[in-house]
């Protein structure tokens, strides 16, 4: 107590004031931050939006050449560092597996899900992701549209 006395006598010798007292304690920082609080939150503002895009189809039919368009992503993106078996290429530089996940996403309109990237391990099991067909269609439709045998009798409630 007896301290902040002292410099408070010795800031009015030396002409400070009361303002420079409070630069000196970080009354006046207080009053920057909030300034610098307000313009970033002003910069937020004035940024557009991001719009969540519609909710899209996950059907999914690999293309008959899948096999082919895949070794040729893999021998352009890995060079000349390939294995003798393509398919044996390991996946570990996430630089590079992210440049084949993201090309073969947007050629084939089909993305790896993030709680399987994880698996994609080497060139096969991209190749194994990109052959399985997807159908968007849950069971009870598939049901529905099915021929069933004649002693099973499924009721719909509409």
């Amino acid at each position: 107590m007896a301290a902040v006395a002292a410099l408070r006598v010795a800031g009015r010798r030396l002409g400070l004031g009361a303002p420079a007292g409070r630069a000196f304690w970080g009354g006046l920082r207080k009053e920057e931050k909030e300034v610098e609080a307000d313009k970033i939150i002003h910069q937020e503002k004035s940024e557009p939006s991001l719009i969540c895009p519609p909710p899209r189809s996950r059907n999914y039919l690999p293309p008959e050449d899948i096999q082919s368009s895949l070794e040729s992503h893999v021998k352009e993106i890995f060079g000349p560092s390939l294995p003798d078996n393509w398919q044996q290429t390991p996946l570990k530089e996430n630089r590079l597996k992210y440049r084949l996940l993201a090309q073969l996403a947007a050629e084939l309109g089909h993305a790896v899900p993030n709680s399987q990237l994880h698996l994609m391990c080497s060139a096969e099991d991209v190749l194994n992701f990109y052959s399985t067909p997807v159908k968007d269609v849950s069971k009870l439709n598939e049901l529905r549209a099915a021929e069933l045998p004649p002693n099973l009798k499924i009721i719909w409630e509409q």
